[in-house]
């Protein structure tokens, strides 16, 4: 993903934005004019200071003003949804009693950054007529492997045989049922505490697969693993409990909150399981990150779901016109809603392929889109892109397709 120098606005440009959308003129243009309720949401990423803070040591009026441009920003987009990291290595963009401060904040783990940015952004998202996705990465502790560097009191340093090091990273091993039980209590502890609309996943259960390397859960598949068929079956479980626990204890915590998750655009290719779709993806979700994403759906563990589909159609191994219509099926009579998580980081960016340079390949997404009815929305990748616009696909976008803001579905 490229690095692109995000515009910004003043303090005053945001408060004067802010204040001609409000929450109500939001919902009033939604329910008036026959204008459909869609998901248009954009993912704003704090992992590695991705999107928010631009760098870590801002000071709080600097992180906030940051916070609130972006905000403005799906506001001038016509967006209505924000899905922000809030928990992107095992740590936490708000005073938490399980885990420490993120270190993208201040630049120091665990060091308070003297506001707290989940309710600035839960506040401020809906005076604005927007809602706020929280999200959370389960089982990422660090993108390094050195332990040493988590403050002493982290969870992972308290119980080292929690974590598995792979692929230059660390992690929570998914086998181990205390871990899901922590790490479930962690992301549900900012469900308890604030206003948040939905608890969001991204793709990451097990990690995507190294060459070369082995995720070490050998001693706990030997001591949980007894009844299943082989590891991939054991490993598959755990995720699905995780995802049918987390489901059930966000419904009896608030029931009004909804539970979502946006896995690799692929579940399975169509030459290994009859039921998947017709693609030749390098990765499965299902045989590579044991996460049946299809299933989900098809249980009703979910109440929405956003495959990444980040690529253009046409593309050979992974067609987004063969791609969106599969994912139409899985969701059809389910009740669980389908938005299409879209690469606007791909916009312009000249080491894509061809369509990536024409501002109107996203456009033209969309309108492939409105051909299935289950699809009720768009996300895009990511805020600094949406705020940037590269190659003018957002603008485009927003003239096409975006006339008036509506509400979310529900």
């Amino acid at each position: 993903m490229g690095r692109i120098t995000r515009r910004s606005l003043t303090v005053a440009a945001a408060g004067a934005l802010a204040a001609t959308v409000t929450a109500g003129d939001a919902l009033a243009q939604g329910r008036g004019g026959g204008h459909r309720p869609e998901f248009r949401g954009m993912w704003l990423a704090t992992v590695a200071n991705r999107d928010w803070p631009s760098k870590p040591g801002l000071t709080a009026d600097a992180q906030r003003a940051e916070l609130l441009s972006f905000l403005d920003t799906a506001v001038r987009r016509r967006l209505n949804a924000v899905v922000f990291q809030v928990r992107p290595t095992a740590d936490a963009l708000w005073p938490s009693p399980y885990e420490p401060w993120a270190e993208c904040l201040t630049g120091v783990q665990g060091r308070d950054p003297g506001w707290d940015p989940l309710g600035t952004a839960v506040h401020e998202a809906h005076r604005r007529g927007l809602e706020l996705h929280a999200w959370f990465n389960p089982y990422r502790i660090a993108n390094h492997t050195d332990p040493s560097r988590l403050i002493p009191t982290h969870p992972a340093r308290l119980h080292p045989e929690w974590v598995v090091p792979y692929g230059g990273k660390l992690y929570y091993n998914p086998g181990l049922p205390e871990v899901r039980r922590f790490v479930q209590d962690a992301m549900l502890d900012a469900v308890a505490r604030y206003d948040i609309d939905a608890v969001h996943w991204d793709d990451y259960f097990y990690p995507y697969p190294v060459a070369g390397q082995v995720f070490d859960d050998d001693a706990a598949y030997a001591r949980h693993g007894a009844g299943f068929p082989d590891r991939a079956a054991w490993r598959r479980d755990n995720i699905d409990r995780l995802v049918y626990e987390t489901a059930g204890r966000v419904k009896r915590l608030k029931r009004r909150v909804r539970f979502g998750v946006s896995p690799f655009g692929v579940w399975r290719n169509q030459a290994t399981d009859p039921l998947g779709s017709a693609t030749t993806a390098g990765v499965q979700t299902y045989d590579d990150l044991f996460a049946d994403t299809r299933g989900w759906v098809r249980r009703g563990w979910l109440d929405y779901i956003v495959p990444q589909v980040y690529w253009n159609i046409g593309f050979a191994a992974a067609d987004y016109a063969a791609l969106v219509p599969w994912w139409s099926e899985v969701v059809r009579d389910t009740g669980v809603n389908l938005y299409i998580g879209e690469a606007l980081y791909k916009a312009g960016d000249p080491a894509q392929p061809a369509p990536w340079q024409d501002p109107a390949e996203l456009s033209r997404h969309l309108t492939f889109d409105q051909g299935f009815p289950q699809v009720r929305g768009n996300v895009y990748f990511s805020a600094k892109e949406v705020a940037a616009d590269r190659n003018g696909a957002m603008a485009r976008v927003v003239a096409d397709h975006y006339p008036h803001r509506v509400r979310p579905p529900r």
